[in-house]
């Protein structure tokens, strides 16, 4: 890759600003691993203030020219970098496995979401046109105009690093703004060939710019004078400090948090189809994912029976690194991570949960960082794995008389990113899609995830900000709205 010059030893990624891979000033770097062998792949520097503002003032120069670029050609564009992610789209595969750990079919799953939001912001001419209105009072028309904001910011995590940049660049870019990318310290090499293959559809220099770092880094891009808007996917704790420091400094903001997904499965599902859509829900990208199922909300007539099948099919999961054929789920992201999602299942056992399958015994390769699904049964709804965000393969079974206690249920968590029914009643799946306090609903979906065109609609803990990633929301996010009222003597 261009990124960095071939040396014998691993290597050390570079900033790339105003068109230019530079090395960054800061002396500090932190360890890039392959999760799937715990080698280390990369060194990631950790930028300091002077390099976000290099890349920030980059964009700022770059703004003027990029705002007047005509809308069509921010179009082709995207036209242009839609064919480069096609053509490309193995090897981008193939990265996020290295860097991540999911698998490959994972992987593309993911390349596909990413490469729907470009195409989305293909469409950008019809997406930001204006309204007018004709006699509005006596000779009087006013009109309302769609501008760029400047310099826009995406911080991102390891979790999906293709597809969550390209929530943010591609549509903000397409609006005539400038762009400031953090990837995730964790997974950032699939973000720099993001990077190299933008630049080769044409963005010109300046417009899009990736800064590597940490904390330090991201404090330094909230605090910029020149940034107008932040966008931010993480932890709730994190996306409510950057969410706060943020509109402090005068920034837009919109942050993505954390969540706790529940799934409530009616006597009457369709139990092998529900069995598989739960498994692939909750165990996943190794449950790494902020639209996992964590817990399942089971009708105590069914529950014994899925809960049976669910702990057959766990077991009978294949494990290990995500580029070999037939795995159906790889590691975790670091050893670090393991040990803490290790520590969760042991809460559950003191917490009197019952532990009816034990990701720790499961075996799995003996180098990098892997954990097998684990299931708990009767988990009560106050207990910490049923409250906490683990990001793990950990599934929480929770049994309920009836679905308007499952409803009662979701309703009570902090969090409200996604929940989803199993059912062929249409009054039940009717009752919870009007009641349940979540943004994003499944009927018969184990991750409802929105495709491009809808937002990104996390409630409660899962979202802080007012207008969310995706859809027409992101549009009026990355564009203020100007209205001009007009006489003419």
């Amino acid at each position: 890759m261009a990124m960095a010059q071939p040396q014998a030893d691993v290597q050390r990624l570079r900033n790339f600003i105003n068109g230019q891979w530079v090395e960054a000033d800061a002396a500090g770097t932190d360890p890039v691993y392959n999760p799937a062998t715990g080698e280390v792949i990369a060194h990631v520097p950790l930028s300091g203030a002077a390099d976000v503002d290099r890349a920030v003032r980059a964009a700022a120069a770059a703004f003027d020219r990029w705002r007047e670029t005509p809308v069509f050609h921010r179009a082709r564009v995207m036209f242009r970098f839609k064919q480069l992610l096609d053509e490309h789209a193995d090897e981008l595969a193939a990265l996020i496995t290295r860097e991540h750990g999911k698998t490959l079919a994972e992987a593309r799953a993911e390349l596909e979401r990413g490469v729907e939001v470009v195409e989305f912001a293909a469409g950008i001419p019809t997406l930001i046109m204006g309204k007018t209105l004709e006699l509005v009072g006596t000779g009087v028309d006013a009109e309302m105009y769609r501008q760029p904001l400047g310099v826009c910011v995406g911080i991102c995590p390891y979790n999906f690093p293709a597809m969550i940049p390209m929530w943010m660049f591609p549509l903000a870019i397409a609006c005539g703004n400038t762009f400031v990318l953090k990837p995730s310290e964790r997974t950032p090499l699939t973000a720099t060939r993001l990077a190299e293959l933008l630049a080769e559809a044409g963005v010109p220099e300046g417009v899009f710019n990736v800064v590597h770092g940490g904390r330090e880094t991201v404090d330094a891009l909230l605090a910029h004078e020149e940034v107008r808007a932040v966008s931010f996917v993480g932890s709730q704790p994190v996306a409510a400090y950057i969410y706060r420091t943020a509109a402090a400094y005068g920034k837009r903001v919109q942050a993505l948090a954390g969540a706790k997904n529940h799934m409530i499965v009616l006597p009457d599902a369709d139990l092998d189809y529900t069995t598989e859509a739960i498994v692939a829900s909750s165990f996943g990208s190794a449950g790494q994912r902020c639209m996992a199922g964590s817990v399942l909300v089971a009708q105590q007539d069914v529950a014994d029976k899925i809960l049976e099948l669910l702990v057959d099919r766990s077991s009978r999961m294949k494990i290990g690194p995500g580029d070999e054929p037939e795995v159906e789920m790889g590691p975790l992201i670091r050893d670090q991570h393991r040990e803490r999602v290790k520590g969760y299942i042991q809460i559950g056992e003191e917490e009197g949960a019952r532990l009816i399958a034990d990701g720790r015994k499961t075996p799995v390769p003996e180098r990098g960082f892997f954990l097998g699904p684990t299931i708990f049964d009767g988990v009560s709804p106050d207990m910490r794995i049923a409250r906490e965000e683990i990001f793990g393969p950990v599934l929480s079974a929770v049994r309920v008389k009836d679905v308007d206690e499952g409803i009662a249920l979701i309703n009570r968590s902090a969090y409200g990113n996604g929940a989803v029914i199993f059912t062929r009643s249409g009054a039940a799946a009717r009752a919870f899609r009007r009641h349940a306090k979540a943004g994003m609903l499944g009927i018969n979906i184990g991750v409802p995830a929105p495709v491009a065109v809808f937002p990104f609609t996390g409630w409660r803990n899962s979202f802080y900000g007012d207008l969310h990633a995706n859809g027409e929301d992101a549009i009026n996010f990355y564009t203020d709205r100007k209205v001009v009222t007009t006489r003419w003597l």
